[in-house]
């Protein structure tokens, strides 16, 4: 058993190598971390992403302290190319605000988000790792190539209400949000890289830039983990958050999730946790078939032999009349 498994894997280095677009045979989620992923969904794919969170603050200077809970819903949906995804966030949360003084709550959409996701680069396309049968070491050096990341950018507008306690103006405000988003894949895409750049609030009187790092590692077909730093920065607020956790499969289509976030500083201290699903449906997708330089260069060199036999036979064939 254990030859014909060894025989079956060499045997895959010689079968010329495909890739289907955007479209990956598990689900791709954006939880529960903060950053965006580089890659679309896939044309007609849709891609639901929900969490629920609790969250805990202090503030040493304005003596308050909150305690609440929230919800944030993804809808991510592939259309018309498969390097094209439109995007819904929303995040609507509820808090209970004591002071020495008074009590009160806080409840609103403190995010409604509507953009879309474009692929503008992807260093992968029409590429594939040749295996060295000759040389273990070859196959397990370092790929310079991993060093070249896959680059997006999001474009989209914030939906704000009007008395939106979560919002520094009364009156209510569309305004635009861009972001630049990259991904690489070490180690044969068991960890993965992503980093956002963020734009916020566009033209109004408090803009917000802001940054979001990831680093997820799959520890095998199931379990994956993250660590993350985001930070923000603008008149109005400014912060920097350190998240980690966890998530697990299920099955081809859905994935649970579990995560913590903290910050450093206590105007206010924050502490935030959370679990979540995220569920695609696939039924409409429909393969595009691309092949690689490795199919290329196979054909390349099926037609060459032909053409090399061809032309002995054509030489045996003259010299039975010379």
């Amino acid at each position: 058993m254990l030859k014909i498994k060894k025989l079956f894997i060499t045997a895959l280095f010689f079968v010329p190598h495909f890739f289907f677009g955007q479209y990956t045979d598990v689900i791709n989620s954006n939880r529960p971390g903060e950053t965006m992923s580089a890659y679309a969904v896939g044309k007609s794919v849709i891609q639901a992403e929900l969490g629920i969170y609790g969250i805990k603050e202090k503030h040493d200077l304005l003596d308050y302290d909150a305690n609440g809970f929230g919800t944030d819903f993804t809808l991510r949906y592939g259309a018309f190319l498969e390097q094209l995804e439109f995007v819904l966030d929303v995040q609507y949360q509820m808090e209970n605000f004591d002071t020495p003084y008074t009590s009160y709550k806080k409840n609103d959409f403190r995010q409604t988000v509507l953009g879309a996701k474009y692929l503008i680069y992807d260093p992968y396309k029409n590429y594939k790792r040749e295996a060295n049968i000759y040389s273990y070491k070859a196959n397990h050096a370092f790929n310079w190539r991993e060093l070249i990341p896959a680059v997006s950018i999001f474009a989209g507008a914030n939906f704000v209400g009007a008395d939106n306690p979560y919002y520094f103006s009364a009156d209510g405000a569309i305004s635009p949000k861009v972001a630049l988003v990259t991904q690489n894949l070490f180690g044969g895409g068991r960890w993965v890289f992503v980093t956002n750049i963020i734009a916020d609030y566009i033209g109004t009187d408090y803009p917000s830039y802001g940054y979001v790092l990831t680093l997820t590692h799959g520890f095998n077909d199931k379990w994956s983990g993250f660590i993350e730093n985001q930070g923000y920065k603008s008149d109005f607020y400014s912060d920097a958050i350190l998240r980690g956790g966890a998530a697990y499969l299920l099955s081809s289509n859905m994935q649970v999730d579990a995560s913590i976030s903290t910050n450093f500083k206590n105007t206010p201290s924050i502490l935030y946790g959370g679990i979540g699903v995220s569920w695609r449906y696939d039924g409409w997708y429909k393969d595009k078939l691309i092949a690689t330089k490795n199919k290329e260069k196979a054909d390349k060199n099926s037609d060459n032999e032909k053409q090399i036999d061809y032309q002995e036979k054509e030489r045996k064939r003259k010299s039975k009349y010379e």
